[in-house]
């Protein structure tokens, strides 16, 4: 069902000048508007929950407070195991740093070789790269430690950004019927918020069985390879695949480097890459469209501009928040026809050719 809200279609002029005014707001308010953001995301998937208690005789603060420390459970379980298996990566480090440090004494011998360098000038070429790097880091470590603090603090306000929004969700929604008055645009309104958080939900759940499966398989083929902490880099490349196109590689980059220090040669690291790329393709093909049966799908341009936007305003928190609020704007647009011009530069050719041949 298409929905006008909106009495006409903006202008491009008046477009621009909106997208301007939400970016500048964007950007300075992000102190505020991060934490909010991601408890307003996991309220959306809270919600079906707490109503499904709330419609089995549980207190509105009960059902919140009992699906919110069920979220937590969930989430303070994956991160000790992440921690266990960085805590076993950190006890292999020595041996690595060991080859590292071999590894550049042959390269610097190779390189002195050629230029005729003596031997104790190529060592003070590696004493001073080393010490260089070791400053660096110490001038980087205090800025990296209060940025840590400043965002732990933040992001110990998401759990109670969510339990209030939930609490609170009538008065939200009071909010914008007062800001879109009229009981039609109402209506529209609830329907599209209704539909909108019922579809994220689903995704969510769907995407986590994803992430789930993938890690599970990346783990088996790197066991199977016998690198060293397999669970560990499963899993981290499983969940860095929410960055498209990107994430896959970077998730690679690690475990390829200490498959080649461990064992010293190129097959290894050749091995992992046919086994994310089995795996990407299993997911693409066969894993995401059984487990996710609703797609929240944006084309290729616009996912890779919305996430260098996300990282260029709010940073690695906007590269995570701005995809699935992009994704949910697309359903809102789908069923607002003045919206139906952006619903058409966000979505996938596909879909114009279904409009159009239901049209």
């Amino acid at each position: 069902m298409k929905t006008d809200l909106s009495p006409a279609k903006p202008s491009l002029l008046t477009f621009l000048q909106y997208f301007l005014i939400i970016v500048l707001i964007l950007y300075f308010g992000q102190s505020l508007l991060i934490p909010v953001s991601f408890g307003l995301l996991i309220s959306f998937v809270l919600y079906p929950i707490c109503r499904w208690l709330e419609q089995h005789k549980f207190s509105r603060v009960m059902a919140i407070l009992t699906s919110l420390v069920l979220f937590l459970t969930l989430t303070l379980l994956l991160v000790a195991l992440m921690v266990r298996q960085f805590s076993l990566f950190t006890r292999q480090w020595p041996d690595l740093y060991d080859k590292v440090i071999l590894l550049l004494n042959d390269a610097f011998k190779n390189v002195g070789d050629f230029f005729n360098v003596a031997p104790e000038e190529r060592r003070n070429w590696l004493q001073t790269l080393l010490t260089d790097a070791s400053q660096k880091i110490l001038q980087i470590l205090p800025r990296t430690v209060y940025n840590t603090s400043i965002s732990t603090v933040l992001f110990l306000l998401v759990p109670f950004y969510t339990a209030l929004i939930l609490y609170y969700r009538k008065l939200l929604m009071t909010f914008l019927f007062q800001i879109f008055p009229g009981a039609k645009r109402q209506e529209a309104i609830l329907s599209i918020l209704q539909e909108s958080i019922i579809a994220y939900y689903n995704f969510i759940k769907g995407m986590a069985l994803v992430y789930l499966i993938v890690g599970i398989l990346n783990s088996i083929g790197l066991a199977i390879l016998g690198i060293p902490n397999a669970i560990f880099f499963g899993f981290i490349a499983s969940i860095l695949t929410f960055i498209p196109y990107i994430g896959i590689t970077l998730g690679a980059l690690l475990p390829m480097s200490i498959a080649w220090l461990t064992y010293d040669s190129i097959w290894y690291p050749l091995g992992i890459v046919g086994i994310f790329v089995v795996v990407q393709v299993l997911e693409a093909n066969i894993i995401f469209p059984l487990a996710v049966s609703f797609k929240l799908r944006i084309n290729a341009l616009a996912t890779i501009t919305v996430i260098m936007l996300g990282a260029i305003i709010w940073g690695a928190s906007g590269m995570i928040l701005f995809m699935p609020f992009t994704a949910i704007f697309k359903l809102i647009a789908d069923r607002v026809e003045v919206l139906k011009p952006i619903s058409i530069l966000l979505g996938t050719p596909e879909e114009i050719e279904k409009d159009h041949d239901g049209g």
